[in-house]
């Protein structure tokens, strides 16, 4: 970190550079009563069975955080512009400001990082995450659920490109925490596409594409014969070069047929992850030895076979949900399997004492804003007394346009309004819980 730079964070975290030697003073956001080995970076570790991230200096640190915490907010369609960015440039008058401004008030605010697509000019402020789009860049889309081709060459030469140029830059940065692959990929059947990504690789891919090479070996190990095939599936395909050519796949004709294709499909769906995981990790660890992989963001669920694959790559598993309570069976289940910590990478409620129209958006939305700091608390209470939980982000720092954003949401999630006031009353109620979640974790019962 540049020497005005570090003065700089040191200033806006509130210590001096002569109190810098002081035991207790934890510039990373950390909690100052406890000490594990200093690394330099961040990195995991369980104590006395209750796991936690660890800061550059050896403090146990849990991820408060607030996710798109961006000095251009939510461009609005309708208006053609960004009605939070036209307020904070008229505010400030420079990004820079607005910056300094905001990890200030984060910070009054009990929260010390800064999440998922958060502008730039605050990395050098506070300790934060990057998410790197991994999938999305090369061939996912989250709205659509499409999904790449991650057996192909070009997968990894994308992720390979992504990870040079925003990795391997930023490999040495003591304030990064980690790296998110993606958010929100389309594992199986759910709001976006019905079908399998078994299906898919099977009915919309190339004969010639890796991926239906690559299922087409799967069905040769598992079945040997066409034959075999034919009678698990309830098809009649003459050989193995006709199944590369199907466009459409028949019901099945019984109900045995069609346990064995899910069975098939999970299988198939688990050979899928594995290899996007690893992919993930293998272009990420060659350009930055040093930061943790922070897993990729499921949407509110999880399949089994994917987080079976996913262990031996990630550091971190991340979980968005918009329940009312943190969704502690699947929590548990995330950190069996994986036995890594976890962490709540997505959570907000919305209240429609705000004015705005709160239709589009995730969540049901609650009556007041006293409504959104008790589900606040009462969340984040419940999700500390878990022992492998790590941390959580709240979605997101500044309102959306009452007209829509991008995809039409329009909801009351932030902490601060479109003309940057806070949601006093919300913010409040954050600063008294943050304060107090490192002693509810500490306490927290062995798993």
């Amino acid at each position: 970190m540049a020497g005005w730079t570090r003065r700089k964070f040191l200033g806006l975290m509130g210590v001096s550079v002569l109190a810098m030697g002081d035991a207790k003073i934890c510039r990373y956001g950390g909690w100052g009563k406890m000490r594990f080995k200093a690394t330099g970076f961040f990195r995991t570790e369980q104590v006395s069975g209750v796991w936690w991230l660890v800061d550059p200096e050896g403090h146990p640190f849990l991820s408060k955080g607030v996710n798109h915490v961006s000095f251009h907010g939510d461009h609005c369609p309708a208006l053609g512009y960004s009605p939070y960015h036209r307020n904070v440039s008229a505010k400030y008058g420079s990004e820079e400001k607005w910056a300094e401004a905001t990890a200030k008030r984060l910070r009054q605010w009990g929260f010390n990082t800064v999440g998922a697509w958060s502008s730039a000019s605050l990395f050098p402020l506070m300790s934060y995450t990057l998410i790197l789009n991994m999938g999305a860049r090369a061939g996912a889309n989250w709205l659509k659920g499409t999904f790449p081709d991650v057996f192909s060459p070009q997968f990894r030469q994308v992720l390979d490109d992504i990870a040079a140029k925003e990795c391997a830059p930023r490999k040495n940065d003591p304030l990064l925490i980690g790296y998110f692959t993606d958010n929100e990929l389309r594992w199986g059947p759910d709001w976006r596409s019905s079908r399998h990504l078994l299906d898919d690789y099977l009915l919309s891919l190339p004969p010639d594409a890796p991926g239906k090479k690559a299922l087409l070996d799967f069905f040769r190990k598992r079945y040997l014969r066409i034959e075999g095939f034919n009678k698990a599936w309830g098809l009649n395909l003459p050989d193995w070069d006709a199944l590369t050519k199907l466009t459409e796949l028949p019901p099945a004709p019984t109900e045995a047929s069609e346990k064995q294709r899910l069975a098939d499909r999970l299988d198939f769906l688990r050979l899928i992850a594995r290899e996007y995981f690893r992919a993930c990790h293998d272009a990420i660890r060659k350009h930055d030895p040093h930061h943790l992989i922070l897993g990729v963001r499921f949407a509110g669920y999880a399949p089994r076979p994917v987080v079976e694959a996913m262990g031996d790559f990630v550091d971190v598993v991340s979980f968005n949900t918009y329940a009312f309570e943190p969704p502690v069976k699947v929590l548990d289940e995330l950190h069996q399997l994986t036995r890594k910590p976890v962490m709540i990478t997505e959570f907000s409620f919305k209240a429609m004492d705000s004015g705005l129209p709160n239709t589009k958006g995730a969540g049901q939305p609650v009556p007041t804003q006293k409504d959104r700091a008790d589900h606040f608390e009462r969340f984040v209470q419940a999700l500390m007394q878990l022992p492998y939980c790590v941390g959580y982000h709240w979605f997101q720092w500044s309102d959306q346009p009452a007209q829509g954003r991008f995809d039409s949401e329009n909801s009351n999630f932030g902490l601060v309004k479109e003309n940057d006031e806070p949601w006093e009353l919300l913010t409040q109620r954050m600063s008294q819980v943050n304060a107090r979640v490192d002693e509810w974790h500490a306490s927290a019962a062995k798993g």
